[in-house]
């Protein structure tokens, strides 16, 4: 098969052996850096240490910093609420409170006549905000 147009093909570069060459060059090296970096392995392990215990949580751990704040919130809840587990009662409660703000805009399809229900809605967003950023901080620093 003759082609149409031989400067192309003079220009070209062929896949066997060129490339297969350069793509075996390639594996050859990351292949030496994996056994030079299982020998170093072998002459200088790494220390272990105890074993993970799911049951022993130690007290310097914290939460990434978006949890910070519902961290602290249940850190304030006593281990029993009305007869329900703390931690159970807390959570459940702060997604239900959740779920209510997102709903709550649905639930109240009438007109309104006045803008003091806004300026209510808008305070309590800026004070729920400025307790967010407190209970964030000072779950950061506690």
């Amino acid at each position: 098969m003759t082609t149409a147009n031989p400067e192309q093909e003079k220009d070209s570069v062929p896949f066997y052996p060129d490339h297969v060459k350069t793509e075996f060059y390639v594996v050859l090296g990351i292949l030496g850096l994996a056994i030079i970096i299982g020998v170093l392995g072998l002459f200088f392990p790494v220390g272990l240490q105890e074993p993970a215990d799911s049951l022993n949580t130690p007290l310097h751990v914290k939460p990434e910093w978006y949890f910070l704040a519902l961290y602290q919130i249940l850190k304030w809840i006593p281990p029993q609420v009305l007869g329900i587990d703390g931690t159970i009662f807390g959570v459940v409660s702060i997604m239900l409170a959740l779920v209510a703000a997102a709903l709550l805009p649905f639930l109240d399809p009438k007109e309104e006549t006045t803008k003091k229900p806004m300026w209510i809605r808008m305070a309590i967003t800026i004070i729920g905000v400025i307790l967010a950023i407190a209970l964030t901080i000072w779950g950061e620093v506690s």
